[in-house]
This record gives structure tokens, C-alpha cells and sequence, in this order.
């Protein structure tokens, strides 16, 4: 087969989608990845925006730029038209212009199905029907269908924070949660990075809400790369540390953590007392104000924390590191790409959620019992040095962390199964295959 697939220009999903790429290639098929040339100027992902506030352009240049490049590639000759179109959320417009051209779409769900499962059907994406009069409060409740206990749903400032956006149209005419809900409600069967060991109930609930087949893709847990220029010396002093000793902490590439935030996270990091490995970005949103005096760091914190801690800028090669038997915690902004490379590791995790579905997320870890989360004020979301200190020392030195290190030792032979996650391709391509139109 020919897949033509369009992901989101967020490294979060092009980074996915493109290790898709290669296990699709190596089971023989052809793969176009349509995405943009870095070697022009200006925004291309979502990391090189200054600010939240360009994300909708960001989106709005997407449509314009794609939509036009997906119909030029579905108007080729047969012999090279794709025969199948995988759309990430953002190209809600690609199942409408495939079918055009007699060409079927998948949508393909870099979210845990725990996580789509939450937001209903397509049509509740959309706001039509019984869904028009959405609140942020009711993001905050199980919704009633349901049909077992859990806990997952979002807190009362994480709904608040991500309600507008999500459902509000921006300069690109449409809403967040509409492109999803399009996607999803326009394609022939739904391919979800996930795995039935892991979450068969949430799977077996979305293919209800779905009514289409939704079937797993596997984990695509990225190797360790063999690149690691920049930072041999932290790999030196990794080797220098005792096994499962170090708190490894990262945030993702997508959040925009401000000043006060980075410095609550120093020094919960300080006191805890444990050897720690920080992927540092210093304050990003061009809106946020810097305190007088700060820096990009506490004044001195380095130096307090040298040879307990070690503090990294710009890229990091983090599968690498979350790989080295002496991790043996992972501070996270629990963000599903995070989490699978961490749990692939038998990483411990600890949970800060900042954005988007990483709420959801972290809830449905800590149901599992795979995880401890970062306690919040139920207010504003904020949380202090104490809080982050005592949920690194509750997984790294007490009895509940050796119940977690056993859990996620035991998810490592699921999330790391090559075998296993190269199954699950077979059986989508599988599908593919059998329901292509050539």
C-alpha cells in the first residue's frame, strides 16, 4: 500500500508519526509524510511560537498550507495517489477532500483511548446536539456513559484553563475539539496509539461511542538515540550514580512553564534530598513577566545542588537518559509521549500536569496505580517546593515506591514489547489492506 500521512506541527506528533512512518515502511509499504521545510524562516512548529496566542495562526496557516498540498497529491495519477489518508486531529478538512477523490481516511490518536473515551463521541467534539451547552464544569465529572468506576476527569482549574480554546472558534474559524470531532467522525476506522493490555476497557468503550472499528497501533516507543553529542558528560556522571537512584525531570516540549513555576520546581528538586537530572527550558511564553532578578534559575541553585543535581539546556536526548539503569524516577509533565518512553523503561513516574489531555492522564496512572501526582491548589492549579519534594521521596524511598517500581517494571515487557507492538501494526495494516479501494 501507498499511506499518505498529515500530522500536527507539533514535535509531539510529528515525532510519533514519523516512528509510525518507519514501522509501516518496515512492513513494506509506502509512506508519504506531508509536513514542512525547516529551512525557511518564520514558525513551523509549535515550540517556535513565542507565545500561546499565535497557536491559533499556527493552526490557521496549517489549513491554508495543507489542505491545498493534500488535494494536489489526491489528484495524481492512481499509480501514485495514496491509497489510504492518516489524519491527525488538526486536518479535519482531509476525510471530506479524500472521499472526493475516492480515497479513505483513518484517523490516527496520538491519545490514550482513556482519554477520547472522556470527551464523548464525534458529534459531542462538535457541540451538536445534547452537547451544544458544554460548561467547564462539566469536564470536571465522569461523564454517565461510563459504565464502570473511575476517576478520571480534569480538575476545576485545568478545565477552566483549557475550556476557550477547546471549544471556542479562533482565527482559523473552527474549534480545537470540532477538528477532532471531524476527524474522527469522517474517517473509516479510527488507529490509537495504545495497546489492549494496557487499557481494554477504555478501548472497548471507544469503539461503542465510535461505532467503527478502533484498533491499536502500538505503543511506538522511540529507541534510544545513538546521538547524544553535547552530553557526554552527563552520561559520565550517570555511570558515577547508583542504580534506579536519580530523578529524571522534563516537561515536554509544548508547555510554557513561567519563572515562578521553574523556580517551585528547583527547589521542591533541592529538597528533596535525591540525586536529580533536569531537562531545563528556560521561561518561554514571550507574556510572561520574568521577577527582577532571577535569571533563568534561582540565583545560586546550581551551585547548592552541584554534584547531587544536574541541570540541562536546550535539547536532550531523553530516551537515552530515561534508558540508563541509574533513572529510576521520571518527573513529568504526563504527556502520553512522556509516558510511554518512561514506562517503556520501567521508569517510576511522578505527575505535574500542565496542559491539554496530561490531566487525564495523570489520573488515570494514579488509578492504576503506575503513578503519584503533584498535589495542586484546587483553585488556581498552583503547587509548592514541598509538594514536588514529598511525591519524588514518596516514589524513591518509601514503600509505596518499591509497589510502583514493581508495576512499572511489569508495564516495561508491555510498553517495550517490540513483538507485541509490531502485532498491533500488522492487524491495522491488516485492515487497511483489506478495506482500500484499489
Amino acid at each position: 500500500m501507498h499511506v499518505l500521512m498529515l500530522p500536527w506541527l507539533a514535535f509531539g506528533h510529528i515525532l510519533p508519526f514519523t516512528e509510525l512512518a518507519k514501522r509501516i515502511a518496515r512492513q513494506g509499504h509506502r509512506v508519504t509524510l506531508l509536513s514542512t521545510p525547516r529551512n525557511t524562516q518564520g514558525a513551523e512548529a509549535s515550540i517556535d511560537l513565542p507565545s500561546d496566542d499565535l497557536r491559533p495562526y499556527l493552526r490557521w496557516a496549517y489549513d491554508a498550507a495543507f489542505f491545498p498540498a493534500l488535494s494536489d497529491i489526491l489528484q495524481a495519477p492512481k499509480t501514485s495517489r495514496p491509497d489510504w489518508v492518516l489524519t491527525d486531529y488538526a486536518a479535519y478538512w482531509a476525510p471530506q477532500a479524500a472521499a472526493r477523490h475516492g480515497v479513505p481516511c483513518a484517523y490516527l490518536s496520538l491519545y490514550a483511548a482513556a482519554v477520547l473515551s472522556f470527551f464523548g463521541p464525534p458529534e459531542a467534539l462538535m457541540g451538536r446536539g445534547r452537547y451544544a451547552k458544554t460548561a467547564p464544569e462539566h469536564l470536571t465529572e465522569v461523564p454517565d456513559f461510563v459504565p464502570f468506576p473511575t476517576t478520571i476527569a480534569y480538575r476545576g482549574y485545568e478545565a477552566r484553563q483549557m475550556f476557550k480554546p477547546a471549544v471556542a472558534p479562533d482565527v482559523s474559524g473552527v474549534a480545537e475539539l470540532y477538528r477532532s470531532g471531524m476527524s474522527i467522525d469522517g474517517g473509516q476506522v479510527v488507529g490509537i496509539r495504545s495497546s489492549r493490555e494496557f487499557e481494554p476497557e477504555w478501548l472497548q468503550l471507544l469503539g461503542e461511542l465510535y461505532q467503527k472499528p478502533v484498533i491499536p497501533v502500538g505503543l511506538l516507543p522511540p529507541p534510544p538515540t545513538q546521538d547524544v553529542a553535547g552530553h557526554e558528560a552527563t552520561l559520565r556522571w550517570l555511570e558515577e550514580q547508583a542504580a534506579g537512584s536519580v530523578v529524571y525531570a522534563a516537561f515536554g516540549s509544548e508547555a510554557k512553564l513561567t519563572s515562578a513555576q521553574l523556580e517551585t520546581i528547583a527547589l521542591g528538586l533541592e529538597s528533596s534530598a535525591l540525586p536529580f537530572l533536569w531537562a531545563f527550558r528556560a521561561p518561554g511564553d514571550a507574556n510572561n513577566s520574568r521577577e527582577e532578578g532571577t535569571g533563568d534559575l534561582l540565583t545560586g541553585f546550581e551551585e547548592r545542588v552541584d554534584g547531587r543535581g544536574v541541570v540541562c539546556r536546550g535539547w536532550v536526548p531523553q530516551v537515552s537518559f530515561l534508558a540508563h539503569g541509574s533513572v529510576g524516577a521520571f518527573l513529568t509533565h504526563a504527556g502520553w509521549n512522556s509516558i510511554i518512553e518512561g514506562l517503556t523503561h520501567g521508569v517510576k513516574l511522578v505527575l505535574l500536569p500542565l496542559m491539554f489531555d496530561q490531566g487525564l492522564n495523570a489520573r488515570h496512572l494514579v488509578e492504576k496505580k503506575i503513578g503519584v501526582e503533584v498535589p495542586r491548589d484546587e483553585e488556581d492549579g498552583s503547587f509548592a517546593p514541598q509538594d514536588i519534594a514529598a511525591a519524588l521521596r514518596k516514589v524513591m524511598a518509601e514503600r509505596d515506591g518499591e509497589e510502583l517500581g514493581v508495576k512499572a517494571k511489569d508495564l516495561a515487557r508491555v510498553f517495550g514489547n517490540d513483538e507485541a507492538n509490531d502485532q498491533c501494526l500488522r492487524d491495522f495494516l491488516r485492515y487497511l489492506s483489506h478495506h482500500s479501494i484499489r
